[in-house]
C-alpha cells in the first residue's frame, strides 16, 4: 500500500514530467554510480506515491532485459564494470520512468489535455493510444483462448499462426476499430473548433506537488554530489 496515496494516481501531466526527468537524468547520467543511487532512490519514491502495482509490473522487466544487456556490455568490453553499470543504469532509468506512465488513465489524461484546451486531434489521439494497448493485450489472449479450444496446435508453426491467430486477431481489431469511430462520433468528439465542457476536472494536489518537487531535489542532490 502507497504510504502517501492509496485512493488516487498521480495529475497525468505531472506523471508524465517525471517520467521525462527520470528518463533524460538517467541517461545522461547513466555511468556514475550516483545514477544508480537516484534510480534506486526514486523507485522508493514512486511506490510511496502510489504506484508500486507499476513497479511491480516493471521491476521483473529491468531484471531480465537490464541484466542481460549489462552481462553483454560486461564481457565486450573486457570485463569493464563501468560498461555494464551504465548499460544496467540506462535500462533502469526506461524502464522507472514507465512505473509513471503506467498509472495514467486514458480518460484523466483526455480530460487533462481538454482542460488545457489541447488541439482536439492530439487529445483524440492521445486517447486512442493509450486505450490500444490494453485492447490489444485482451484480443491476443481472446484468440489464443480459442485456438486453444479449437486445438489449433503451436502457435509457432508459420500456417497456423497466419491462419488460427494472424486472421482472426486483424479481423477483431478491424471489428474494433469500426466500433471505435462509432462510439467517438455518438459521444460529440469532433477535431473542429466546437465548445466543449469537461464533467470531472482534473486537479492538482500538494501531493503532486510534493512528488515532482522530491524528484527534482533528488536529481539536484545527485548532480551536487
Amino acid at each position: 500500500m502507497a504510504f502517501f496515496r492509496n485512493k488516487r494516481n498521480l495529475y497525468p501531466l505531472i506523471a508524465i514530467a517525471s517520467a521525462l526527468l527520470i528518463m533524460v537524468f538517467g541517461l545522461v547520467m547513466a555511468r556514475t554510480v550516483v545514477c544508480s543511487y537516484f534510480l534506486l532512490g526514486a523507485l522508493v519514491w514512486v511506490i510511496l506515491f502510489g504506484c508500486y502495482k507499476q513497479a511491480l509490473k516493471a521491476l521483473p522487466l529491468f531484471i531480465v532485459f537490464g541484466g542481460v544487456f549489462a552481462l553483454i556490455a560486461y564481457f565486450s568490453s573486457g570485463k569493464n564494470f563501468d560498461s555494464a553499470l551504465a548499460m544496467a543504469n540506462r535500462f533502469g532509468a526506461v524502464f522507472l520512468a514507465i512505473v509513471p506512465s503506467m498509472s495514467i488513465q486514458a480518460v484523466a489524461m483526455t480530460r487533462n489535455l481538454s482542460q488545457l484546451h489541447t488541439p482536439r486531434g492530439i487529445t483524440l489521439g492521445m486517447l486512442i493510444t493509450m486505450s490500444f494497448i490494453p485492447v490489444l493485450r485482451a484480443e491476443i489472449k481472446r484468440v489464443r483462448e480459442a485456438m486453444k479450444t479449437r486445438g489449433a496446435g503451436s502457435i509457432l508453426n508459420p500456417k497456423i499462426f497466419y491462419r488460427a491467430f494472424l486472421i482472426p486477431l486483424v479481423t477483431r481489431l478491424v471489428d474494433i476499430s469500426d466500433t471505435l469511430a462509432l462510439s467517438i462520433e455518438t459521444r460529440g468528439f469532433t477535431l473542429g473548433k466546437s465548445k466543449y465542457t469537461v464533467y470531472k476536472k482534473e486537479a492538482i494536489n500538494y501531493m503532486d506537488v510534493l512528488y515532482i518537487l522530491g524528484l527534482i531535489a533528488g536529481i539536484v542532490l545527485a548532480v551536487v554530489l
